[in-house]
Protein backbone atom coordinates (compact mmCIF):
# COMPACT_ATOMS: atom_id res chain seq x y z
CA UNK A 1 0.00 0.00 0.00
CA UNK A 2 1.29 3.41 -0.93
CA UNK A 3 1.84 5.69 2.03
CA UNK A 4 1.77 2.93 4.63
CA UNK A 5 5.10 2.15 6.22
CA UNK A 6 5.70 -1.54 6.82
CA UNK A 7 8.37 -3.64 8.44
CA UNK A 8 9.54 -4.54 4.92
CA UNK A 9 10.01 -0.83 4.18
CA UNK A 10 12.20 -0.56 7.27
CA UNK A 11 14.27 -3.54 6.17
CA UNK A 12 14.71 -2.03 2.70
CA UNK A 13 15.97 1.18 4.34
CA UNK A 14 18.39 -0.87 6.46
CA UNK A 15 19.62 -2.61 3.30
CA UNK A 16 20.51 0.74 1.76
CA UNK A 17 22.85 1.36 4.70
CA UNK A 18 24.19 -2.21 4.62
CA UNK A 19 24.88 -2.05 0.88
CA UNK A 20 27.29 0.83 1.47
CA UNK A 21 29.98 -1.51 2.80
CA UNK A 22 28.87 -4.82 1.27
CA UNK A 23 31.93 -6.81 0.29
CA UNK A 24 30.81 -10.43 -0.11
CA UNK A 25 30.37 -10.32 -3.89
CA UNK A 26 33.84 -11.70 -4.46
CA UNK A 27 33.31 -14.79 -2.33
CA UNK A 28 33.28 -18.10 -4.23
CA UNK A 29 29.96 -19.83 -4.87
CA UNK A 30 31.17 -22.98 -3.12
CA UNK A 31 31.30 -22.65 0.65
CA UNK A 32 34.76 -22.53 2.22
CA UNK A 33 33.80 -25.35 4.59
CA UNK A 34 32.14 -28.31 2.81
CA UNK A 35 29.17 -28.32 5.19
CA UNK A 36 25.44 -27.75 4.95
CA UNK A 37 23.64 -26.70 8.14
CA UNK A 38 19.93 -27.50 8.29
CA UNK A 39 18.21 -25.63 11.08
CA UNK A 40 14.95 -24.02 12.13
CA UNK A 41 13.73 -20.64 10.92
CA UNK A 42 13.19 -19.58 14.55
CA UNK A 43 14.29 -15.96 14.91
CA UNK A 44 16.26 -16.78 18.06
CA UNK A 45 18.71 -18.92 16.07
CA UNK A 46 21.54 -17.07 14.38
CA UNK A 47 23.66 -19.63 12.56
CA UNK A 48 26.69 -17.30 12.21
CA UNK A 49 26.61 -16.50 15.92
CA UNK A 50 25.80 -20.05 17.02
CA UNK A 51 28.61 -21.65 15.00
CA UNK A 52 30.99 -18.67 14.67
CA UNK A 53 30.92 -18.82 10.87
CA UNK A 54 31.21 -15.99 8.39
CA UNK A 55 29.52 -15.38 5.03
CA UNK A 56 31.00 -17.80 2.52
CA UNK A 57 31.81 -20.46 5.13
CA UNK A 58 28.81 -22.86 4.96
CA UNK A 59 25.48 -23.41 3.26
CA UNK A 60 22.52 -22.82 5.58
CA UNK A 61 19.05 -24.27 4.99
CA UNK A 62 16.22 -23.12 7.24
CA UNK A 63 12.61 -24.12 7.56
CA UNK A 64 9.94 -24.51 10.22
CA UNK A 65 11.42 -27.04 12.64
CA UNK A 66 14.67 -27.65 10.78
CA UNK A 67 13.20 -30.89 9.44
CA UNK A 68 13.92 -32.79 6.25
CA UNK A 69 11.41 -31.97 3.52
CA UNK A 70 11.48 -32.59 -0.24
CA UNK A 71 12.89 -29.11 -0.76
CA UNK A 72 15.67 -29.77 1.76
CA UNK A 73 16.61 -32.91 -0.18
CA UNK A 74 16.61 -30.85 -3.40
CA UNK A 75 18.89 -28.25 -1.86
CA UNK A 76 21.21 -30.87 -0.34
CA UNK A 77 21.51 -32.65 -3.69
CA UNK A 78 22.49 -29.39 -5.43
CA UNK A 79 24.87 -28.47 -2.62
CA UNK A 80 26.61 -31.85 -2.69
CA UNK A 81 26.62 -32.57 -6.42
CA UNK A 82 27.34 -29.07 -7.74
CA UNK A 83 28.85 -27.07 -4.90
CA UNK A 84 31.15 -29.53 -3.14
CA UNK A 85 29.63 -30.04 0.28
CA UNK A 86 30.27 -33.38 1.99
CA UNK A 87 28.85 -33.05 5.51
CA UNK A 88 25.40 -32.26 6.90
CA UNK A 89 24.75 -30.77 10.33
CA UNK A 90 21.12 -30.90 11.45
CA UNK A 91 20.24 -28.55 14.30
CA UNK A 92 16.81 -28.46 15.91
CA UNK A 93 16.14 -26.69 19.21
CA UNK A 94 14.36 -26.56 22.52
CA UNK A 95 11.14 -24.55 22.85
CA UNK A 96 10.41 -24.89 19.12
CA UNK A 97 7.10 -23.52 17.86
CA UNK A 98 6.59 -26.73 15.87
CA UNK A 99 6.00 -28.55 19.18
CA UNK A 100 2.98 -26.38 20.01
CA UNK A 101 0.45 -28.08 17.73
CA UNK A 102 -0.18 -31.33 15.87
CA UNK A 103 -0.26 -31.99 12.15
CA UNK A 104 -3.98 -32.72 12.41
CA UNK A 105 -4.76 -29.45 14.20
CA UNK A 106 -2.89 -27.34 11.68
CA UNK A 107 -4.24 -29.26 8.68
CA UNK A 108 -7.77 -28.71 9.97
CA UNK A 109 -7.08 -25.00 10.44
CA UNK A 110 -5.74 -24.68 6.90
CA UNK A 111 -8.67 -26.67 5.50
CA UNK A 112 -11.14 -24.41 7.30
CA UNK A 113 -9.44 -21.34 5.85
CA UNK A 114 -8.72 -22.59 2.32
CA UNK A 115 -11.39 -25.21 1.74
CA UNK A 116 -8.91 -28.05 1.36
CA UNK A 117 -6.11 -29.74 3.23
CA UNK A 118 -2.53 -28.95 2.28
CA UNK A 119 -0.80 -31.35 -0.09
CA UNK A 120 2.40 -31.11 1.97
CA UNK A 121 3.43 -32.51 5.32
CA UNK A 122 3.09 -30.14 8.25
CA UNK A 123 6.04 -31.63 10.14
CA UNK A 124 5.01 -30.79 13.68
CA UNK A 125 7.33 -32.14 16.35
CA UNK A 126 6.28 -34.20 19.36
CA UNK A 127 9.72 -35.31 20.54
CA UNK A 128 12.71 -33.15 19.57
CA UNK A 129 15.24 -35.97 20.06
CA UNK A 130 13.25 -38.34 17.84
CA UNK A 131 12.75 -35.59 15.25
CA UNK A 132 16.49 -34.93 14.99
CA UNK A 133 17.33 -38.63 14.72
CA UNK A 134 14.57 -39.17 12.14
CA UNK A 135 15.94 -36.26 10.08
CA UNK A 136 19.47 -37.70 10.24
CA UNK A 137 18.13 -41.07 9.04
CA UNK A 138 16.19 -39.45 6.19
CA UNK A 139 19.34 -37.76 4.90
CA UNK A 140 21.55 -40.83 5.36
CA UNK A 141 19.10 -43.05 3.47
CA UNK A 142 18.24 -40.71 0.61
CA UNK A 143 19.34 -42.11 -2.78
CA UNK A 144 19.85 -38.67 -4.32
CA UNK A 145 22.55 -37.68 -1.85
CA UNK A 146 26.11 -38.85 -2.46
CA UNK A 147 27.71 -37.92 0.85
CA UNK A 148 25.80 -39.48 3.72
CA UNK A 149 28.54 -40.77 6.02
CA UNK A 150 28.97 -37.43 7.84
CA UNK A 151 25.40 -36.54 8.78
CA UNK A 152 25.11 -35.50 12.40
CA UNK A 153 22.22 -34.24 14.51
CA UNK A 154 22.13 -31.75 17.36
CA UNK A 155 19.72 -30.04 19.72
CA UNK A 156 20.39 -26.37 20.45
CA UNK A 157 19.29 -25.21 23.90
CA UNK A 158 17.78 -21.74 23.42
CA UNK A 159 18.23 -20.92 27.11
CA UNK A 160 21.86 -21.99 27.47
CA UNK A 161 23.13 -21.42 23.91
CA UNK A 162 24.84 -24.81 23.58
CA UNK A 163 24.59 -27.75 21.21
CA UNK A 164 24.12 -31.35 22.30
CA UNK A 165 24.93 -34.02 19.74
CA UNK A 166 22.53 -36.93 19.48
CA UNK A 167 23.80 -40.38 18.59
Amino acid sequence: MVGVSTVIDELVRKNAAAAFDFDYGGLPIKPRLPVVVLTCMDSRLSTPRLLRVEPGDVHVLRNAGGVVTPDVIRSLAVSQRRLGTREVMIIQHTKCGMTMFTDEEFSAELEAAAGRRPDWDIGSIRDIRKSVLDSVTQVRENPYLIHTDQVRGFVFDVDLGNLTELT
